[in-house]
């Protein structure tokens, strides 16, 4: 098992915790990781555009010049995509980028993700993480603390408001929960943000609750 130093909100070490390899060990799938970040990328897009072609561009329906003995290249229209107001010759039109990977394939590569992070030394784990009060200031501090700005802070709960309401507004710090209860699992972190965020900081109880689930 691997094991990582776990901090205070001071930066100072204050023991360590052994990582579960089911989750935070595995063989690295750059695969399924690639995969999951595109997906998750392809299902953000609107896919409104629309561009019309050459047969729903308004006019063009007389010939612009006869076919022989004028000098100039055969024409048949002047929405011809080579005219200017012509259409266009592939036009993007309204669709679906959307795609899922199933269960599994989501499961491994979020594993993937994690396995990477610690590989790298960029997985930090605090003891806890209470803030009294709704102040930037505080997070601001904390990540100054443990040395790191651009951060993915995971915690066990999605009812501390302080903490997000105080972490939203820092450039490059973004927050993320997972819990479960008798309802089941929820839980907002991704491939994605794992991997754009230099570092990934999370508490014991979140450590706790992500071997839970995905073990």
């Amino acid at each position: 098992m691997a094991s990582v130093s776990v901090y205070n909100i001071e930066g100072k070490e204050v023991g360590n915790i052994e990582l579960n390899d089911a989750v935070f060990g595995v063989e690295v799938n750059e695969h399924l990781v690639h995969m999951a970040v595109v997906s998750q990328l392809a299902n953000k897009r609107q896919g409104t555009q629309s561009a019309k072609t050459r047969s729903e561009v308004r006019g063009g329906g007389r010939k612009p010049w006869r076919q022989k003995g004028t000098g100039h290249a055969r024409q048949g229209s002047t929405r011809s995509p080579q005219w200017t107001g012509g259409g266009v010759v592939f036009a993007p039109k309204p669709r679906d980028y959307s795609f899922r990977l199933n269960k599994k394939e989501r499961q491994a590569a979020l594993k993937s993700a994690f396995t990477s992070r610690v590989q790298e030394d960029k997985f930090k784990v605090l003891d806890e993480l209470k803030l009294d009060e709704i102040k930037t200031k505080n997070v601001q501090n904390i990540l100054n603390n443990l040395d790191t700005s651009k951060a993915l802070i995971i915690t066990a709960s999605n009812d501390d408001k302080n903490l997000i309401l105080s972490a939203r507004n820092i450039a490059g710090v973004k927050t993320a929960f997972i819990s479960s209860d008798e309802s089941g699992v929820s839980s907002n972190i991704n491939v994605y943000d794992i991997l754009k965020y230099d570092t990934v900081i999370a508490t014991k109880d979140a450590v706790a609750k992500i071997e839970e689930v995905y073990a």
